[in-house]
């Protein structure tokens, strides 16, 4: 009997056998111009062929087709369908003879090994856990590029847009195969050029600076952030216009950015399109209610905007914060701040009321914390100044998350809020993805007056999922050995309230001198906020220090203090800060002040009042091409009963440029050693101005001038020694290079005003770096 074969439906390679009786019904419907898919069967029996390491039973199960009942050839080819997707076979093929299915397929073979090859900057246990193709699986080859497009994906994200992976197959008896995926791992791509079109307030070298990608330079193979990175682009365009926003462009927007594949395909050229605007500044600002009840002039402390000040969003969040806490001081609960911005295109300026109103009665109805298998919930949770039945602030959630992704101890942590079990209830949703948190460091220094050093380091910033820093550090150079010990509990009680516990154990020898000194320490602090940007810190002291190894060709000052022995000191003491930046440290400019006192007296040997005070303002100028740093520093000691020792006096180590350790300050000169003894005051005031050099900025290299005034004098019972203030000046400059090694710099100084005694060094290199 004649047999007509015809293709059905979606499966490749499946063939629908049909009768000569069947035949003639599908020619007659074919004339008709009916579908030969209305056609139906009925079986009663279903045989499979072909199978070895497959069960019939479980063919028939992946079918789907029921024995004695219709069906029709769509049926059929569903089922063809359903066994080619399975994934199990290589080819499938269903033919009708009489009243018997028969279902000839033939199997996938099972991947006996799979490996890799030519892999160097992704380890195989790594690429293992991206590919889903294993031993002992049926092997499909729809899978295995699948896995081959992830392992250039893992490749891409590093950087290496050139990379390869071919899976090879090698074919083994007992139809089984050897699956191999051969890497071409290629160059890293790297970002060969950064640039901007539109911008005229900001040049491209201060662009660059914002950007989270940086161009390649002299240490390309050594720094991953020259690496071209897709999913960074659009985080720098963010970066981009907060920079801008931030600094009064209230329009500004970067419109797109091209890219350029080099022909080598190993670099991009990136161009960011940037549309500036105009820049505005406040003008006038107050403070409106439309809360009844409320009266505005309650608020308007809260206000500390002047007006010709440049706009910031982050100077109208701070405002609304304070206003926010003073609401919440009086006891009034749904108190909304909504800042009404009126622009003046003419003078470009803004006009802003904030203005209270009623927010909506919502509720927060719980915080749930996910993904953090390390961290504890309540580490997260004490980043929200709301807790479950506060009313809802969807500001205040927002500061949170910024506090939650400062910890550092998360990759990402996304913050939403959604509805919750009534109308006014909110829950919100914390998902952390944590990262790795410790630290082992190695590290390595070089400085003239301390020769060269090394360290070793291990410090943990999550300690116990708890948010606590630990860390434990052992450093050496040719004349000083450095141990010490420190513990952070950031939060004590669950409030900021920063515990600090510290140790060290020091020794000095010849250290430019002729004496050496061993101290060994021990502080317990509490610091805590007195305002929104003062903080206060409260300490305890105590210490055991001596001086020894005095040569017997020195000052009879030093020979005393080493004949004291080892004395205790026993201290309590303060420090208040002041820091005008608050936590926006990208402020153009900040103001720093700080003041110290240390009472000894409290049990010990030593009976002292230590008192320091700094001052310290810096700025950008000229475009933010320029930063100006300025400086005022003083210090004073007072003793009761003893004198005072060297290892209490200051001595002039790093408060002039220009001049050795201990190379000013009262000096005994009636001896051989010449020996310098510190002294009780000192005061210095420094101006430097760091700017670029013209060379490619992604060399890191800055230059920098700078100019310091000051000295150190007066001592118990001077003597012969002239312990009279004698002011000390000089003037350099600097060459400051970021580079992947260590912050290097390197100054130049030359001391204008100096004493006869005083030693001078005209050069001084510090370099450090840890890896």
């Amino acid at each position: 009997m004649a047999v007509f074969k015809k293709l059905v439906g979606r499966g490749t390679g499946v063939r629908l056998m049909l009768s000569g009786t069947a035949l003639t019904t599908a020619l007659f419907l074919g004339v008709a111009g009916l579908p030969v898919l209305a056609q139906t069967y009925s079986f009663n029996a279903v045989k499979v062929e072909g199978n070895s390491e497959i069960e019939a039973a479980t063919v028939l199960k992946v079918a789907g087709l029921p024995k004695g009942k219709p069906v029709s050839a769509a049926d059929i080819n569903d089922a063809t369908q359903r066994l080619t997707d399975s994934g199990l076979f290589a080819s499938v093929d269903l033919t009708p003879s009489g009243g018997t299915l028969v279902i000839h397929v033939t199997e996938n073979p099972t991947i006996n090994v799979v490996s890799f090859e030519g892999n160097r900057r992704i380890k195989d246990d790594a690429i293992t856990k991206l590919v889903k193709t294993q031993s002992r699986h049926v092997f499909s080859a729809a899978q295995a590029e699948a896995d081959a497009a992830a392992i250039t994906k893992a490749y891409s994200d590093l950087g290496r847009l050139a990379a390869r992976v071919e899976p090879r197959v090698i074919k083994r008896d007992g139809n089984k195969v050897d699956v191999v995926f051969e890497i071409r791992e290629g160059k890293t791509t790297e970002v060969e050029r950064l640039s901007f079109t539109g911008n005229r307030a900001f040049s491209d070298r201060r662009l660059r600076q914002v950007l989270a990608t940086k161009q390649a330079g002299i240490f390309r193979q050594f720094i991953a952030a020259d690496t071209f990175v897709a999913d960074r682009t659009e985080y720098d365009k963010t970066l981009l216009t907060d920079f801008y926003k931030s600094r009064g462009f209230i329009d500004a927007r970067v419109n797109s950015v091209s890219s350029e594949f080099s022909r080598e395909r190993d670099a991009f050229f990136l161009t960011f399109n940037v549309e500036e605007g105009l820049q505005y500044s406040f003008r006038n600002v107050g403070a409106v209610s439309e809360y009844q009840g409320v009266d505005a002039a309650d608020f308007a402390g809260a206000i500390h905007i002047r007006s010709g000040e440049t706009y910031s969003p982050t100077a109208v969040d701070d405002t609304i914060t304070r206003m926010e806490d003073i609401a919440l001081k009086k006891g009034i609960d749904f108190l909304s701040v909504e800042p009404r911005i009126t622009r003046n295109a003419r003078d470009q300026t803004l006009d802003v009321a904030f203005v209270i109103t009623k927010g909506p009665r919502v509720f927060v109805e719980r915080i749930d914390i996910q993904g953090n298998s390390t961290t504890l919930d309540k580490v997260v949770r004490r980043q929200f100044h709301t807790v479950e039945g506060d009313p809802f602030n969807p500001r205040e959630i927002r500061a949170a998350a910024a506090r939650i992704r400062a910890l550092g101890f998360f990759k990402n942590a996304d913050v939403s809020a959604k509805g919750g079990t009534a109308e006014d209830q909110v829950i919100v949703d914390v998902n952390v993805e944590e990262q790795p948190t410790g630290a082992l460091t190695f590290g390595a220094s070089y400085s003239v007056s301390d020769g060269i050093g090394f360290s070793v380091g291990l410090s943990e910033s999550n300690f116990l999922g708890r948010g606590q820093y630990v860390a434990v550090k052992i450093g050496t150079t040719t004349t000083d050995k450095d141990s010490s010990f420190t513990f952070i509990e950031p939060a004590l009680l669950d409030r900021d309230l920063k515990l600090k516990l510290s140790g060290w154990y020091t020794t000095t020898d010849k250290n430019n001198s002729f004496y050496g000194t061993k101290r060994l320490g021990f502080s317990p602090a509490l610091e805590f906020p007195l305002g929104e940007r003062t903080r206060l810190e409260l300490r305890y002291t105590v210490s055991s220090d001596e001086i020894r190894n005095v040569s017997t060709s020195s000052s009879p000052f030093l020979l005393a203090d080493q004949a004291r022995g080892s004395e205790v000191t026993s201290a309590l003491g303060y420090t208040l800060s002041f820091d005008s930046r608050g936590a926006n440290k990208d402020a153009l400019s900040g103001l720093t002040l700080r003041f110290g006192q240390d009472f000894a007296g409290f049990g010990g040997d030593i009976k002292s009042v230590k008192s320091t005070a700094k001052a310290a303002y810096e700025t950008k100028i000229m475009h933010e091409e320029v930063t100006l740093h300025g400086e005022i520093e003083g210090g004073m000691l007072q003793t009761q009963g003893n004198d005072s020792r060297l290892v209490d006096r200051f001595t002039g180590n790093s408060v002039i440029r220009g001049f050795a350790t201990n190379g000013f300050g009262p000096r005994d000169l009636s001896v051989p050693n010449r020996d310098a003894l510190g002294g009780k005051y000192f005061a210095v005031a420094r101006a430097e101005a760091q700017f670029p050099l013209g060379l490619p900025d992604e060399y890191g290299i800055t230059g920098g001038v700078f100019a310091d005034i000051g000295s150190v004098w007066g001592l118990d019972n001077p003597g012969s020694v002239d312990d009279k203030l004698h002011l000390r000046s000089s003037i350099g400059f600097s060459i400051f290079w970021d580079s992947k090694l260590g912050p290097l710099r390197l100054n130049f100084a030359k001391a204008l005003k100096k004493e006869p005694y005083d030693k001078t060094q005209i050069f001084d290199l510090t370099i450090s770096t840890q890896f």
